[in-house]
């Protein structure tokens, strides 16, 4: 299936089908033409799945680089080591960048497409959950700090998204279950239908049944293609996609981006959000606790039991949603519906911090 992603930078495809990678060449030849391909490539993903990727592109001019590209190196000494291998390997401005990993690699490789020689074609291929439904659609790109998440980047469409769900088949069950609170997010904040699939479908999900995951990645890409058409860079509603990211940033900055996956952070942060919510009587009781209870029933958590909610929410000043010293909180109507709230009194944020780290603790998060 494809889904048209339209923005004021471009048109571009998402096309989502089992079997993609082995027809790579043909799909990215339609989108950028004749050119030479540069894949940047996750070391550990390219070992575990570059043969299929290597198949599907037997026909294009192509090069690899491999590289350790987790959450530990997404930072500027990162792109810069990068860009000075391409620059060694005699890319150029006719050269279009593949991104090939998960959302981290997404977000590392499209930063480098979009500043070596002022800007390249890139294509991205995600192979984890969270990278399929968010990270590689939408053109947002960066890296880290060592005070903030994202704080350095830029906004660079790509030409084209290839999604093949037979990647997911070995991806561990610890990161697929991260990637299930990024689809639960999207159900919260646009699609009460989706919300209700992932509450009613835990079985088929977590068993990776072909057509449930299908249907997972189609509705959230759908819904951040909606999304992206109407705000490219997140003037306004495309705030809405950081539910639960304000927070959940703020804890991976907290535990030095090591302890936590992504997806991991931001269902804590739904929780915390949610509660907000209620706190404001946005959220009524009974839509809290359905948050909470589907959230609970996906995740996986290490123990947070030593982690100081003032530290967490005194983090929260240096996250980049922040307008002139105020924290943008994205709050919950009800499920299918966010707006956004500007800022709460630290103490509610500390409040709401110790409330979700108190659930963690007693209300059944399955242990890494």
């Amino acid at each position: 299936m494809l889904v048209p992603v339209e923005t004021g930078s471009g048109r571009y495809d998402v096309r989502i089908k089992a079997g993609t990678l082995l027809q790579a060449a043909v799909y990215i030849h339609e989108a950028v033409g004749d050119r030479r391909l540069f894949v940047i490539a996750d070391e550990a993903v390219w070992d575990a799945q570059g043969h299929y990727l290597t198949s599907g592109l037997a026909d294009a001019d192509w090069s690899v680089l491999a590289s350790p590209l987790g959450e530990a190196r997404k930072r500027l000494a990162t792109v810069e080591e990068l860009c000075q291998a391409m620059h060694v390997a005699g890319v150029d401005r006719r050269t279009a960048v593949v991104a090939f990993g998960g959302g981290v690699a997404g977000d590392i490789c499209g930063f480098v497409a979009a500043s070596y020689m002022r800007g390249l074609d890139v294509v991205q291929i995600p192979t984890t959950l969270l990278a399929q439904v968010d990270a590689s659609v939408g053109g947002k790109t960066g890296v880290n700090l060592a005070t903030g998440k994202n704080m350095v980047g830029a906004f660079h469409q790509p030409k084209l998204v290839l999604i093949d769900p037979n990647v997911l088949e070995t991806l561990p069950d610890r990161e697929y279950r991260a990637g299930v609170q990024e689809v639960v997010k999207h159900g919260i904040i646009r699609s009460a239908e989706l919300f209700e699939f992932m509450e009613k479908e835990r079985d088929a999900v977590l068993a990776r049944d072909g057509k449930a995951v299908e249907y997972m990645i189609e509705m959230s890409v759908r819904i951040k293609a909606d999304v992206v058409r109407r705000d490219e860079r997140e003037g306004g509603l495309r705030r809405i996609l950081n539910f639960g990211h304000t927070l959940g940033h703020a804890l991976e900055a907290e535990t030095d981006y090591s302890l936590l996956l992504h997806g991991e952070a931001v269902a804590f942060g739904m929780i915390a959000a949610a509660r907000l919510s209620e706190s404001r009587g946005h959220l009524a009781a009974r839509e809290r606790k359905r948050i909470e209870a589907t959230v609970l029933s996906y995740c996986t958590l290490p123990d947070l039991s030593d982690l100081d909610p003032n530290a967490i929410a005194y983090r929260i000043a240096g996250d980049k949603k922040a307008v002139s010293g105020l924290t943008r909180f994205v709050m919950c109507d009800g499920i299918g519906s966010v707006c956004e709230q500007a800022t709460f009194p630290d103490e509610q944020v500390v409040e709401a911090t110790k409330y979700a780290l108190r659930v963690c603790r007693t209300k059944g998060w399955s242990a890494v």
